[in-house]
């Protein structure tokens, strides 16, 4: 089937062009709003060839797996046919249906208020993942040229110390501006203008703000970070809160301006009302919290105790799919940024990594009991999924294989924990959150390297361990 016959087919089933809201390109799947979820037939998108599998939330929010290569391919179709890509969350279509608009509004009332917040948070990081990755990856290979150079192994001269700072530039420069992209791409969630949005992260890490709480009082020049305002205070939780109290603010404005004066004035007005209370207020308070939450997280991720460790590891690495299935996994993208930006690595990545391995593990199980049962269909489904899930694509053995087979999902899970529990025990460390799978070991800290491929490991043989004694052979048996 070629790429133009799967899109219309995925189209077709989704109720046609006029049923659809907006779509997203979303790494491996594309995310679908519709009208009316009613003229959307699940079962015979997913018959589809090409199509991996579909998430659904019971509302007018549909997610249809298709792979990396494919929801681009798809995507851009999509735009040329004239479908809208995703709006901001919160919005809804402008149509002259008022039939379609209420529909919409409904469907928009069954996403919780919680989830919509997760998705808008995670929406915001979701787009600098590429440079998450790439950060990561020259942050880890700089690390490793440093212990090169240190220890002898390669000769410290001009050109290996000029490599070595040009790789780092890379990986520093983002984690050191990360409060002004977050900004950016708060302002296109909240649909305020990104420049704006980038200025109040610039101001989060200006020098003024020092400046600021030295004559409020407010600065403790002996330990800086202990300071109830500081150059930084807040991060990224404090830049997101105050671009949204700009948006806010912005649309104010407006209506108290003549309009003659409106393209000139508002968006300074704007600025001069946000500052102040995103420094005096929102820089400290939300400052106060990220440091509570950095202390909440540290008696679990940073425990010196073996025990909480490997608790900590197991539950994480055992939960992360079921959370991927509800989209409450996307509430940790802001905790793994949290850390990275004040770490400069994150540890609670590496134990949920471990979750797609542990699918490996249970999709070898059933591959082999597959093959003494004489099924040749699920041997064929898991041997074109496994090379995919061994380098982090989940997503072919989990809507493929294991999610409808259901037990084998959670047995997965629970062989994955014991993945988990090892790094977490060991403190691995990853200076992105993405891809996952064995492409992870590119962004893992150099040190740490070979204990998260022993934690691949181990997720693959208990996944497979626990899989093969608890699923019965009555549910591989061919139809």
């Amino acid at each position: 089937m070629s790429i133009r016959e799967l899109a219309d087919a995925i189209l077709l089933q989704l109720g046609g062009k006029n049923n659809i809201i907006d779509a997203e390109n979303c790494m491996t799947r594309i995310r679908v709003s519709v009208n009316d979820s009613s003229k959307v037939d699940v079962e015979k998108i997913k018959s589809i060839e090409g199509v991996l599998g579909v998430v659904s939330d019971d509302g007018n929010y549909f997610q249809i797996v298709l792979g990396p290569g494919r929801v681009r391919d798809v995507m851009s179709l999509y735009v040329e046919d004239g479908i809208k890509e995703k709006l901001h969350a919160g919005e809804t279509a402008v149509t002259n249906d008022w039939e379609k608009n209420k529909a919409n509004l409904k469907g928009k009332q069954k996403d919780s208020n919680w989830k919509q917040s997760i998705r808008v948070i995670a929406d915001i990081f979701t787009p600098m993942i590429p440079a998450f990755i790439a950060s990561g990856v020259t942050n880890g290979l700089g690390r490793l040229l440093k212990i090169l150079m240190t220890n002898g192994t390669i000769p410290t001269n001009q050109f290996t110390e000029l490599s070595q700072n040009m790789i780092a530039l890379i990986g520093s420069g983002f984690l050191a501006y990360l409060v002004i992209f977050t900004g950016v791409n708060a302002a296109k969630q909240f649909r305020v203008n990104p420049m704006l949005g980038g200025m109040i992260g610039a101001a989060a890490i200006d020098g003024n703000i020092n400046k600021i709480s030295q004559i409020i009082g407010w600065f403790n020049e002996e330990v800086p970070n202990k300071s109830i305002l500081s150059s930084g205070a807040g991060g990224v939780i404090g830049v997101i809160v105050g671009v949204w109290v700009l948006a806010k603010i912005e649309k104010w404005v407006p209506s108290k301006m003549p309009y003659a004066l409106d393209i000139s004035f508002t968006p300074l007005l704007s600025m001069l009302i946000t500052m102040p209370i995103f420094v005096l207020l929102i820089m400290p308070v939300t400052g106060f919290i990220s440091i509570q939450l950095s202390n909440f997280l540290g008696l679990f991720v940073n425990s010196t105790n073996p025990v909480v460790s490997v608790i900590t590891g197991y539950v994480l690495a055992a939960s992360f799919l079921p959370l991927v299935l509800v989209g409450l996994h996307r509430g940790l993208t802001p905790i793994y940024t949290l850390q990275i930006e004040s770490l400069g690595f994150t540890t609670l990545f590496p134990a949920v990594a471990m979750a797609g391995a542990g699918q490996v593990g249970a999709a070898i199980a059933l591959y082999i009991k597959a093959k003494r049962l004489k099924n040749k269909n699920m041997q064929a489904i898991i041997s074109g999924a496994i090379p995919a899930g061994i380098l982090g694509i989940g997503e072919p053995l989990i809507y493929g294989v294991t999610l409808p087979l259901l037990k084998p999902f959670i047995t997965a899970g629970l062989g994955a924990g014991f993945g988990g529990a090892y790094v977490m025990l060991m403190g691995v460390g990853s200076t992105a959150f993405s891809p996952s799978g064995l492409l992870a070991t590119t962004h893992v800290l150099p040190e740490f390297a070979l204990h998260f491929v022993i934690g691949i490991l181990i997720s693959y043989i208990m996944g497979a361990i626990i899989t093969y004694f608890f699923i019965p052979d009555s549910m591989i048996l061919p139809e």
